[in-house]
């Protein structure tokens, strides 16, 4: 009770539930501190909203959903998983006790697959709207829906960190839009006079100067990713140990990210001992949702890592960007939690002002939306386009057709745009279509354990431990470790061969540290294999003999990946082992030089076909996770995908078709070509036999 009496949320509790109780629809604009994100939930449930149904308050990151659960069962005097639960992927900590459920936005809509209606909740808590994730976008376009037309009892509040209220209330035709002020200390901004050469060394070398000179009170440095944060407490802990003894407090420096385990996350929240600060380095999960109490410095380097999925190429590029003029605000506001605090920008004011963005780009935006689109179709909504779906922020129209193209290769739709019988299987697994493809092809093919395994180990980040080593002194560190090759075929057989090994070793941890695996990132891949196991079988699939037959060989499980991966194949140039990329977009491309061993012929030329997971763009383009795949399975792709009507497979009608094409030019039907594949191939043979035939006859006359 004293926690909820001292935020300032509580102050507008009247105000907030007489707005949920005359509207559909409110947005709660709850600055930092405000308390929204603990109490909002509290508030409705002592309001009585948890007599007919469930409060269900989304976040757009596992460890928020986790750590706020916790925090809020605690706070209700209950044990965790009962009153109070979270839902995130492949974990469900919630039973029929449960009335307040924190769960991803990524876990919301996938329940949604078999409720549209959201019949099991009373309210559903959009929070930290303002991020704008891609679930979260999705999500908004549907419970505008679900409010406007089918479930009238259902309440929708939306909360944000940030004054953008007016926009989702005019989304919401207008609805009310209730102001909390934050519980936030005045913090002082302290901005570098220059650019720093390596903002990591910087942001190191403020954290000891902060440390040495300023009094007690926690430091907080957001870094861009898990590398950095291993790299930068190096860094601090040698230069801590450099310290003169007693010249001032002792110091704990902890990591904060996404792939740290849930007990090595939770001391994050417990305070620091006495005479003894902590320095907490952090992605930008720590910027909304999580508090992290005794913070009092917080050190800016003004950078955050993000993925871009650009359409037209069909390549990811993960890159460290300039974070937004929005995010420096949530992280200055971290500093001025508990007293007066000091933000360190490492960047000139200059560069904060004509650099930043003043909002970050929605993820609807720079993402695939292959996964959301076979979402959409699932539901089977009245008269919907997907190309014209009611999104808040509109995504590129080349991003849809992209997703509408890819849907179409693993057959999850039809020349019609109707989702298939397949699709909707593969809308029911927790996985990317892609990945649930392949376990669907594997269980015709026979070899579902092995796919299993593989699916399993893709979903893990990375499997490897990462290190200075790169390019052929990695591949050559695998060697040294005696890890199996794949028999050459790839890196996914690779993964296989490895789970084996290591399940041989009765999963022993330090296998995998001798043998350089990231320990969490495989024990990871055991959990999601058993789960996804369970979901497929309905039982413990370790369990069933069929697990143990050697009823598949590498070369059917190859076969399922290409029929998942059907968008993402490429084929060999002539006279070198670079590739093309094929499909509704071309291009050059490499292997990654982490690509396991591949097979070359007596020409030392790479395999003429290859399928991938990932194309990422850094220093040139690169096929990521690569495997060998056969030319009679990829020839009925290609067929397949000649001649696409996008509009068609958007959803229209051929009556609608028609009215459409009357529109004018601008409304035309689109015919996707992927590029000319069977020209392609015809060329790209004829130009393999002219350079065959060319060698044999250096041949001939160098014998002669």
């Amino acid at each position: 009770m004293e926690a909820r009496q001292l935020l300032p949320i509580n102050r507008y509790e009247e105000q907030i539930v007489e707005a949920v109780g005359k509207n559909r629809v409110v947005v709660v604009i709850g600055e930092t501190g405000s308390g929204k994100t603990t109490q909002l939930a509290q508030i409705l449930h002592r309001a009585g909203y948890t007599k007919d149904g469930i409060i269900g308050v989304t976040q757009p990151r596992r460890v928020a959903a986790v750590s706020v659960a916790r925090r809020v069962a605690w706070e209700m005097g209950g044990p965790l998983g009962e009153e109070v639960g979270y839902s995130i992927r492949f974990e469900d900590r919630t039973s029929r006790a449960t009335r307040i459920k924190y769960l991803t936005d990524g876990c919301l809509l996938r329940e949604c697959l078999f409720d549209y209606e959201f019949k099991q909740y009373s309210v559903i808590i959009l929070d930290e709207a303002h991020e704008r994730s891609l679930n979260t976008d999705i999500l908004l376009g549907l419970l505008k829906r679900v409010a406007q037309n089918r479930n009238p009892e259902l309440k929708v509040i939306i909360t944000s960190a940030t004054l953008d209220g007016q926009k989702f209330s005019d989304y919401f035709y207008r609805c009310p839009v209730i102001n909390v002020p934050g519980k936030l200390y005045p913090v002082q901004l302290l901005y570098s006079t220059e650019v720093p050469y390596s903002y990591l060394e910087s942001a190191v070398e403020t954290a000891i100067d902060v440390h040495v000179r300023e009094p007690e009170g926690d430091i907080l440095v957001f870094l861009t990713g898990q590398d950095e944060i291993e790299k930068a407490l190096r860094m601090l802990e040698e230069k801590v140990l450099m310290l003169e003894e007693g010249s001032c407090l002792d110091v704990i420096v902890l990591p904060l990210h996404a792939s740290l385990a849930p007990e090595v996350q939770a001391r994050v929240f417990q305070a620091a001992p006495p005479n003894c600060r902590r320095i907490i380095v952090a992605t930008n999960v720590a910027e909304t949702s999580l508090t992290v109490d005794g913070v009092v410095y917080v050190i800016d380097p003004g950078f955050v890592k993000q993925r871009n999925y650009n359409p037209t190429t069909g390549m990811d590029s993960l890159s460290v960007v300039r974070i937004s003029r929005v995010q420096a605000t949530q992280r200055a506001g971290r500093a001025g939690r508990t007293r007066p605090g000091k933000c360190y920008r490492l960047y000139p004011i200059s560069a904060y002002e004509e650099e930043f963005l003043p909002a970050t780009v929605p993820e609807i935006q720079r993402s695939s939306l292959t996964g959301a689109v076979l979402h959409l179709k699932f539901l089977d909504l009245p008269n919907l386009d997907i190309l014209h779906f009611d999104f808040i922020d509109p995504p590129l129209r080349e991003s849809l057709e992209d997703a509408l193209y890819q849907l179409l290769a693993i057959d999850a739709i039809g020349q019609d745009g109707k989702i298939t019988g397949l699709g909707k299987h593969i809308a029911e697994l927790p996985l990317e279509p892609a990945l649930g493809r392949t376990l669907l092809a594997a269980e015709d093919l026979g070899c579902l354990s092995q796919a299993l395994t593989v699916v399993a180990m893709l979903s893990s980040e990375t499997i490897f431990m990462q290190g200075s080593r790169k390019g052929d002194d990695r591949k050559r560190s695998r060697e040294d470790q005696q890890l199996p090759d794949g028999n050459k075929y790839g890196d996914h057989v690779q993964y296989l061969q490895i789970f084996e090994l290591w399940k041989k070793n009765n999963f022993d941890i330090k296998w995998c540290r001798s043998n350089g695996l990231q320990i969490r990132s495989m024990l990871f891949a055991k959990d999601v294999r058993r789960q996804l196991a369970l979901i497929l079988t309905r039982k413990n699939f370790e369990d069933d003999d069929r697990a143990t037959k050697k009823i598949s060989t590498a070369r059917s499980l190859r076969k399922a990946l290409c029929q998942g991966f059907a968008c993402r194949l490429a084929q060999r140039m002539p006279k070198h082992n670079g590739y093309h990329t094929v499909g509704n977009k071309s291009q050059l491309v490499q292997l990654h030089p982490a690509t396991s061993p591949l097979l070359v012929d007596e020409d030392g030329l790479y395999p003429e076909w290859v399928l991938y997971h990932e194309l990422m763009a850094s220093t040139r383009p690169f096929l990521r996770h690569v495997c060998v795949v056969e030319k009679d399975w990829v020839v009925p792709i290609l067929e397949k995908l000649q001649n696409i009507n996008v509009r068609s497979l958007s959803g229209l009608s051929a009556h609608e078709l028609q009215k459409d094409q009357a529109l004018g030019e601008d409304n035309k039907v689109v015919l996707l070509k992927p590029s000319d594949q069977e020209t392609r191939l015809v060329d790209v043979d004829a130009a393999r036999a002219r350079f065959l035939a060319r060698k044999q006859s250096k041949t001939v006359k160098s014998s002669r």
